[in-house]
C-alpha cells in the first residue's frame, strides 16, 4: 500500500474520517467528544482509554482492515507520562501506515522537558490541554482548520 497525499479543496472537507483519541480521563474525553461534535464534525472520534485499547485498535487497522485514522490525539499522562512515552514509541514503531500518522500530544504539562522529549520522540505537535470547555471548543476549531483544511495528510485508503 503506497502513501498518497490527501489533496483536498477546502470547499469539500474530509467527511467521516476517523481521529483516534487516546485519553484516560473520562471528563476530558467528554470535553473532547463534545468539542468535536460542535466544531470538528467532519471527524469521527474513536476513543481508547488505555494504551492496550489504543494498540489493539491500531493493530486491527493493520490486520483486519478497520479504517485507519487520519490523526491521533494522545494524552501524555496515561495515567503517568512514562506510559504515554512508551505508547508513543510503540505507535511510531508500527508499520506503515500507522507508524506515519500525525500525533498531536495533549498534556496538562507545559514543562520544557516534556515538550522537548515529545518532539524528540516523534510527536507532530504538542498542545497544552485547555482548562474550560470554551477553550476546548477553540482548540478543536483550530485543529479542524489546520488538520482538515490546511495540512496535507497521507491517504492510506
Amino acid at each position: 500500500m503506497g502513501i498518497h497525499t490527501q489533496k483536498r479543496n477546502p470547499a469539500q472537507p474530509l467527511k467521516n474520517d476517523r481521529v483516534l483519541v487516546i485519553e484516560d480521563n473520562p471528563d476530558h474525553w467528554v470535553f473532547i467528544q463534545k468539542a468535536m461534535q460542535s466544531s470538528f464534525m467532519e471527524a469521527t472520534p474513536v476513543w481508547a482509554s488505555t494504551s492496550a485499547e489504543a494498540l489493539e485498535y491500531l493493530n486491527d487497522c493493520l490486520t483486519i482492515g478497520i479504517r485507519t485514522p487520519l490523526l491521533i490525539f494522545l494524552d501524555l499522562y496515561l495515567p503517568d507520562k512514562e506510559t504515554g512515552w512508551q505508547l508513543l514509541q510503540q505507535i511510531r514503531s508500527l508499520p506503515a501506515p500507522i507508524g506515519y500518522l500525525p500525533i498531536v500530544l495533549l498534556s496538562a504539562s507545559n514543562q520544557v522537558e516534556d515538550i522537548t522529549r515529545s518532539y524528540d520522540s516523534g510527536v507532530t505537535s504538542y498542545v497544552v490541554k485547555p482548562i474550560d470547555f470554551k477553550d476546548w471548543l477553540e482548540s478543536f476549531r483550530a485543529f479542524k482548520e489546520y488538520w482538515w483544511e490546511v495540512a496535507a495528510l497521507p491517504n492510506f485508503r
